[in-house]
């Protein structure tokens, strides 16, 4: 099942239109409604449709961007990690580095921002238009038969997801956005309105609750990866009660707990091997899918893509990085552009004995044996956008898992784009979602055991009480460079204040410094705003 949305999208690509007109590719085209008629392949290709907009690099909306650049993973996670304190990227002429990289952004368009704020609202804007063309008065007039009825109202509580995913990722970064559904009006004459944050977060949560609820037809935990499931929505729900507070101003901990604890009845369990989640065959590996909630398929047979997991592996070596067999990704390409402060490093690894000469170092931490030093420098003071200062992360890599750097060059040929899924939900966030709960509500022992079986699996010595210094210590250990840095210090208080400081933080100061509150959230593009007046700019930015 896990390449079917490959195969579907590239039968919708060749079918007798030309123009992918499966779905509209903007919220004022017209849908051809006989793509659908009454064959459930039509109906799936629609479904893969949606799934394919986080991979997607359709430069339809978008005004003069790389492609590559624009897909909504890449462009989510540099939001996410450069502009907190475990990435840093090197490509000082590239328009939206510099910003994010010192937090001095501003109403200005941000290639980056734009591309999150666009690729999010146009995901949902093919969603509601799916979910339009699918209601039950649509198939039935075209005669489309109970059984497939039935089916396909599962196809729209997974697009529903999808819609409620995007909603979260655009109101977690530019709080209030415009709002629509399937029941919105649309055209080229119709513009939304914009919903408060705590509004779309109220939305979300009722879509998810119900999603997860014995009325929905979302399909049961580990249906059919890369597909989401009930599973899926619980987990997305559990993210958005962590979050409340920040989003709301209302804490949700007793809601978070309860749904983590629904999770961990639904049959998932930790894979025993923290490396095997991020290699090249973990959308295959039976050890993975134990752990894994959702995630977004990445596949170089079929994924051309300069976003996504190739961005991460690409990006995190140079080209001379690419010849060193001693520890190579399965990349051909070496781009020069991500890497990690050394501060970050020490705080969270508590390495030592590096010799950068060798490229070793030793660390207790199992997760912290995935970096690659051999050549660089330590410090990145004066050496922002010099590559070769700071560690380099191989998180990620092609290799797969139980092969040999040799074996897999012996047999492979290297690729120029990736094999690794995204993780967008696993079950150690769920853990630690869990333990954050449980601190909050007085009950750290009902979440020590979880936290112990990550400790384990880590080979570390476990804590003997959830503090919140140390979830934030362990988040930025087991979920880095899973675009959830920016997010969770903010939930901490430490995002922009002088309390927690790293290099460039806020300005060009290697020490850091403190920066405006208001760029907690970020501005809604000047271009929205420009043919929209009924869209309000958050606060501190300006409006064109």
């Amino acid at each position: 099942m896990k390449r079917i949305i490959y195969i579907l999208i590239a039968a919708a690509m060749t079918a007798c239109v030309n123009d992918l007109d499966t779905l509209p590719l903007n919220n004022t085209e017209p849908v051809s409604e006989y793509v659908y008629g009454t064959d459930e392949s039509a109906y799936l290709a629609g479904l893969s449709r949606l799934y394919f907009q986080f991979v997607s690099n359709d430069l339809t909306d978008l005004q003069q961007m790389d492609g590559g650049a624009s897909e909504i993973i890449r462009a989510f996670w540099s939001v996410q990690e450069t502009t907190a304190d475990a990435a840093k990227c090197s490509w000082e002429n590239d328009a939206w580095v510099r910003a994010l990289n010192t937090n001095t952004w501003s109403e200005v368009q941000n290639d980056a921002v734009y591309a999150v704020y666009v690729r999010t609202l146009q995901g949902i804007a093919y969603v509601n238009e799916y979910l339009r063309q699918t209601s039950p008065d649509k198939l039935a007039s075209r005669g489309v038969q109970p059984e497939l009825a039935a089916k396909i109202d599962g196809f729209r509580d997974e697009a529903r997801f999808i819609r409620a995913y995007l909603y979260w990722m655009a109101l977690d970064c530019f709080g209030s956005v415009p709002f629509t559904t399937e029941k919105s009006p649309f055209g080229g004459t119709y513009f939304p309105e914009q919903a408060s944050r705590t509004e779309i977060f109220d939305y979300c949560v009722s879509e998810l609750t119900y999603l997860i609820s014995d009325q929905s037809n979302m399909p049961q935990p580990h249906f059919a990866y890369p597909r989401a499931d009930k599973g899926s929505a619980a987990g997305l729900l559990a993210r958005m009660y962590l979050n409340s507070k920040v989003y709301t101003g209302v804490e949700r901990w007793q809601e978070a707990k309860t749904i983590c604890e629904s999770i961990f009845n639904m049959g998932y369990s930790l894979c025993p091997d923290y490396t095997a989640l991020f290699r090249g065959d973990n959308g295959t590996n039976a050890l993975v899918q134990t752990e894994m909630l959702w995630a977004v398929d990445y596949d170089s047979d079929y994924t051309d893509s300069y976003g996504g997991t190739t961005y991460i592996l690409s990006a995190s070596l140079a080209s001379t990085d690419i010849t060193d067999q001693s520890r190579p990704n399965g990349q051909v390409n070496g781009w020069a552009g991500l890497r990690v402060p050394y501060e970050y490093v020490s705080r969270y690894f508590n390495v030592s004995g590096q010799n950068y000469e060798t490229g070793t170092y030793d660390v207790i931490d199992k997760r912290g044996e995935i970096f690659y030093i051999k050549g660089r420098k330590e410090s990145m003071e004066g050496a922002l956008y010099s590559f070769m200062n700071g560690w380099s992360c191989l998180k990620f890599t092609n290799i797969p898992y139980g092969q040999t750097d040799e074996s897999y060059l012996a047999t492979s040929a290297q690729k120029g784009f990736s094999d690794v899924d995204f993780p967008m939900i696993r079950l150690a966030e769920i853990y630690l979602i869990y333990a954050e709960a449980c601190m909050h509500l007085g009950a750290d022992p009902m979440a020590l055991p979880k936290i112990q079986e990550l400790s384990a699996r880590a080979g570390v010595e476990p804590p003997s009480e959830i503090t919140q210094d140390f979830l934030m210590a362990e988040r930025a250990r087991e979920l880095m460079w899973e675009a959830h840095r920016r997010t969770d210090l903010i939930r901490y208080g430490l995002y922009h204040t002088d309390t927690y400081l790293w290099p460039y933080k806020g300005g060009d100061s290697y020490a850091g410094q403190a920066f405006p509150e208001y760029k907690c959230i970020f501005s809604i593009p000047p271009t929205e705003l420009a043919v929209n007046d009924r869209l309000v700019q958050n606060p501190g930015y300006a409006r064109p």
